[in-house]
């Protein structure tokens, strides 16, 4: 028989950025802005945040830990992953793993673990692992991030042999990034069941709308920026986007618009927080309704835009082909 699945907010936050100091820049100063920001989302009701060993590496785990202990926050669900690198061979390398991430946020359970991301082999191994962290107790759910339909497919199946759901699976999902939508992968998600956590549902702060020639993201963003600039349809987004925001008032904003329209596709986003003014501005979004004409107007005119990040740009390509399975593991 197998075990019931893991019941997940409509909201969450993820913590990439509590650490990262390559891609955002990230300094130990900004910890009481971030912890402001924290603060101000347990404030607001949200119930869900989402980390990784990967992530800082071990900083953004350690300070949702910390946040978590100091400020006695109640039912507040963590969400955290293994990586899956290539030297990591054996399913006891998961438990492992598992057990450095609860000495880190300083808990004794972790309520969803996730593989991060498909490995170039050994991927069974991982999910033996994963299962067995389940079986120990020391997580109350899996799910994986990155996976392709085949491998979601896969590893459902044999987790559920030992009766064992698979939760989510943790993908980039943005108006600027609807794959998942158009390769079937939520398709296959919501046939199984496995709930999507749709991580930069921001598109990396491009759907803030404050990225500009003049004033372009800093770091490794800057190149994503003068891509998407010199589409001529990304100006046509932003201005369906602005329509749809004036409809909801004067202080709705497009990044509110942004993150109301994965929710309302029926997935969980996860965008990152790192201040008082992004939590409050995220928890907008909740009290969002789109209508079926805002989206479609969304839809089409998000179809328009080519220039920003395509599947076989991602970071996880060079990992997209499982050794032992044969299968294709990053698609979305």
């Amino acid at each position: 028989m197998e075990a019931p699945k893991l019941e997940l907010p409509d909201f969450g936050v993820g913590a990439w950025a509590w650490g990262d100091k390559l891609f955002w820049g990230y300094d130990e100063k900004q910890d009481q802005d971030i912890r402001a920001g924290f603060d101000a989302c347990v404030t607001g009701g949200v119930r869900l945040f989402d980390t990784a060993e990967l992530y800082g590496p071990g900083r953004s785990e350690e300070l949702l830990g910390q946040f978590l202990r100091e400020s006695g926050a109640k039912d507040v669900q963590v969400a955290t992953k293994f990586a899956a690198f290539p030297w990591k061979l054996d399913r006891q390398d998961v438990v492992k793993a598992c057990k450095g991430s609860l000495e880190r946020l300083g808990t004794d359970s972790i309520d969803l673990y996730q593989i991060h991301f498909p490995s170039v082999w050994k991927n069974e191994v991982f999910w033996d692992g994963l299962g067995d962290c389940f079986e120990q107790g020391l997580v109350k759910a899996v799910g994986v991030s990155n996976y392709g339909s085949a491998a979601v497919r896969a590893i459902s199946k044999t987790l559920g042999e030992r009766g064992i759901p698979l939760s989510s699976n943790q993908i980039q999902y943005s108006l600027l990034y609807r794959y998942p939508e158009l390769n079937g992968m939520k398709a296959t998600c919501d046939e199984l069941g496995v709930k999507i956590l749709a991580y930069s549902p921001l598109a990396l702060g491009a759907l803030t709308g404050k990225w500009t020639s003049e004033s372009p993201p800093k770091g490794p963003r800057a190149a994503l920026a003068e891509k998407l600039l010199k589409d001529s349809n990304w100006s046509t987004l932003l201005a369906a986007m602005k329509d749809v925001a004036s409809q909801h008032g004067d202080k709705t904003t497009l990044s509110q618009v942004a993150i109301a329209w994965t929710m309302a596709k029926g997935t969980i986003p996860i965008p990152g927080v790192r201040n008082v003014r992004q939590a409050e501005d995220n928890l907008g979004a909740r009290r969002l309704k789109l209508s079926a004409n805002e989206l479609q107007a969304l839809d089409a005119a998000a179809a328009k835009v080519t220039g920003f990040l395509a599947p076989d740009a991602s970071p996880f390509k060079s990992l997209s082909q499982s050794l032992d399975t044969k299968q294709a593991m990053y698609e979305a």
